[in-house]
């Protein structure tokens, strides 16, 4: 095999390796560690692919005649890499809790999602002040919502948005105004469940939302982000106080 064709092999395992491994973990042909593992691997082929391509751009005995494949390896390789990079980099910069509410004082309580979450290695109950505290500091914004309908309306329309956004509804009781759903992520197909609550307030509704991961210490911003959506599709405002 010609030296030069190396980085490009290489760039082309990270490749496949990144692109198998959210996919395979959500078709169940491997645990989601394993789909992690994967990953991460990409990214040392990505960068060996990389690092090997500049040096023999530099030798001229090596980039002779074979200038533009390495080319390819360099470009292919940090592009291999870079996605998980700036994963990577994203869940540094953010606290390592995966349930986010509206409400940290009183959270809106899971029910019927509970027997699905049986083997969750997160619990489904609220983590107390510390969690607060960390929400706060990284989500200031997400905060109790206030819907200008009665609460009966306003549960109509939480239930719509809801199942607009593609969630699974496992329980909607109105008369409790209760919300229980489950959300898959798109590329390793995680779980994650959401609770909303209902209540009356002056000249309208009251608005919680909990989003809350089965697995992981953190969820890279994806429940907040998850929130912010729902709470944009359903054009409510933030309550008063």
């Amino acid at each position: 095999m010609k030296l030069s064709r190396i980085p490009v092999l290489l760039a082309i395992i990270a490749l496949v390796l990144l692109i198998a491994s959210g996919p395979g973990s959500r078709l169940g042909w491997w645990e989601f560690r394993t789909g992690f593992s994967m990953m991460r691997w990409a990214v040392y082929l990505g960068l060996g692919a990389g690092v090997l391509a500049l040096l023999f751009l530099v030798i001229p005995r090596t980039r002779r005649g074979n200038a533009g494949t390495l080319a390819f390896g360099l470009i292919l390789g940090l592009a291999a890499s870079a996605m998980p990079l700036y994963g990577l980099s994203q869940a540094k910069s953010l606290p390592m809790i995966h349930d986010i509410t509206t409400d940290t004082q009183r959270p809106p309580e899971f029910v019927a999602v509970l027997p699905l979450r049986a083997n969750a290695a997160n619990p489904a109950e609220y983590g107390g002040p510390e969690i607060a505290a960390k929400q706060a500091e990284a989500y200031p914004d997400i905060r109790t919502q206030h819907l200008d309908a009665a609460p009966t309306d306003a549960f109509n329309k939480v239930e719509q948005v809801a199942r607009d956004m593609g969630w699974e509804i496992v329980a909607a009781d109105a008369t409790a105004g209760r919300l229980e759903a489950t959300d898959t992520t798109f590329w390793y197909g995680f779980k994650d469940d959401i609770v909303i609550r209902v209540e009356p307030e002056a000249a309208g509704s009251r608005i919680d939302v909990r989003s809350v991961s089965r697995v992981g210490l953190s969820d890279v911003g994806k429940n907040a982000k998850r929130i912010r959506a729902f709470i944009k599709a359903l054009g409510s405002q933030p309550a008063a106080g």
